[in-house]
């Protein structure tokens, strides 16, 4: 694929009425590591001759000064609603009521349509109409008038309120698996109808999309891939025999992504006798039950937890690695594994959702059924003994990569989404 030309932005700008394309993004939590991509995809799009400008519901998740310089300049320059609180809403509520009476109906119209007679509903959808108001009063001051969301949960709720009361443009990046438990929760299918156009970050997304809205709307879900930047994460040196096999396991500590099941596995190992040890990188609600699982095992230095870290620190990590494994019973498609495939690290994880997307099963990594702990324990041994089946995964998953998940060409896909989409003149405020 080519890079994005002179062109294509200015095919871009034709469709704004000559301007350089603007969008609003809007998040749960910016600057944050969970989504660290996403500070890599707004800065992408920056350099390609969009302007952006974030807006999140909730603060960053770390203080300023362990952040890099590039997170403090985008936490600095982001608007944080919650950090505006009571007063900023009330602000929201007098200025839009006054300048745009009628969106201001429609939204306490949606919010009672939507909240229903479910009290605590209600409430909540109250909620999401201030902030919608809030998100749109800040649209109008940065002269914005398109909106786009990542992840279709309660961001694109508040979303869906920016749209139905200024008339904006509205458009959604589509991630899965949360967002399709719970399709009348989040008002899945009346989002698919309002959007302008979804992105889709895998195939997977797109067809769960497709099940719950009519064919007529497929024309808008539009694949569009996450990516990580090749030229960062390059192939770490090859690891010669060490005193203890490292397995690294990266993401948030919650129930979906099966550490449980890797602690066990990890037991079985040491019980075959394999000198192996894990190295849990992440934080989250099951980091108590985690440790205390892990406190039960034959080898007390067969888990390592090393927290949240930053981006350097990882790929330090990354580099201490024989193989990554992420055994998750629900994922979009994880960006580490992407980041773990590009250093050519031999992966292992679970045949759910998009992860067969990226992991062709012994082309470019390990495949096993979620929840198959006789599996996952094979699967992992199997590299274990065979260090040619590592090398040979390692190089297919750097290529595979390289070809189909580099973060440049993936933005540029997404810029031209953006291009061809996004049209201010669609959308008059109202």
């Amino acid at each position: 694929m080519q890079g994005l030309t002179s062109a294509d932005i200015s095919e871009g700008n034709a469709l704004t009425g000559g301007a350089a394309l603007s969008i609003a993004y809007l998040v749960s939590s910016y600057p944050t590591l969970s989504m660290a991509w996403l500070l890599r995809e707004v800065l992408l799009l920056r350099k390609l001759g969009f302007r952006i400008d974030v807006a999140a519901i909730n603060a960053p998740d770390r203080a300023l000064n362990v952040m890099s310089a590039d997170e403090m300049i985008e936490a600095a320059n982001t608007y944080h609603l919650k950090k505006h609180g009571l007063v900023g809403g009330l602000r929201a509520h007098l200025l839009s009521s006054l300048r745009q009476p009628a969106g201001y109906l429609r939204g306490v119209g949606l919010a009672i349509r939507l909240g229903g007679s479910d009290i605590r509903r209600l409430i909540y959808h109250f909620m999401y109409f201030t902030e919608g108001l809030m998100v749109g009063a800040w649209m109008i001051e940065k002269k914005q008038r398109h909106l786009h969301v990542h992840l279709a949960s309660q961001a694109a709720t508040v979303g869906l309120y920016v749209q139905r009361i200024f008339n904006f443009g509205f458009s959604i990046t589509v991630h899965g698996p949360d967002e399709f438990y719970d399709t009348f929760g989040q008002h899945l299918k009346e989002k698919v109808e309002v959007a302008d156009f979804i992105c889709c970050i895998s195939y997977y997304a797109r067809s769960q999309l497709m099940r719950l809205s009519p064919n007529i709307h497929w024309g808008k879900l539009l694949v569009s891939r996450l990516g990580v930047d090749s030229a960062v994460f390059l192939p770490r040196p090859h690891r010669p025999a060490s005193e203890a096999f490292e397995i690294l396991c990266v993401g948030r500590l919650t129930p979906s992504k099966g550490q449980h099941l890797l602690i066990d596995a990890i037991q079985r190992l040491t019980r075959q006798g394999r000198r192996v040890r894990l190295r849990l990188i992440g934080d989250g609600l099951d980091r108590a039950s985690l440790r205390a699982h892990a406190a039960t095992l034959e080898d007390p230095e067969g888990v390592v937890f090393e927290g949240a870290v930053n981006q350097d620190r990882i790929r330090e990590l990354y580099a201490m690695a024989d193989v990554f494994c992420i055994p998750s019973f629900a994922e979009g498609i994880p960006v580490v594994l992407m980041e773990a495939m590009a250093m050519e690290i031999p992966c292992v994880s679970t045949r759910i959702t998009g992860i067969p997307e990226l992991i062709r099963d012994g082309v470019d990594g390990l495949l096993v059924a979620p929840s198959d702990l006789d599996g996952l324990t094979v699967a992992l041994s199997t590299l274990i003994d065979d260090d040619g089946l590592r090398g040979r995964l390692g190089k297919s998953g750097r290529a595979r990569v390289v070809n189909f998940y580099d973060l440049n060409r993936s933005v540029e896909v997404l810029a031209k989404i953006f291009a061809e989409q996004i049209s201010d003149k669609a959308h008059p405020l109202t």
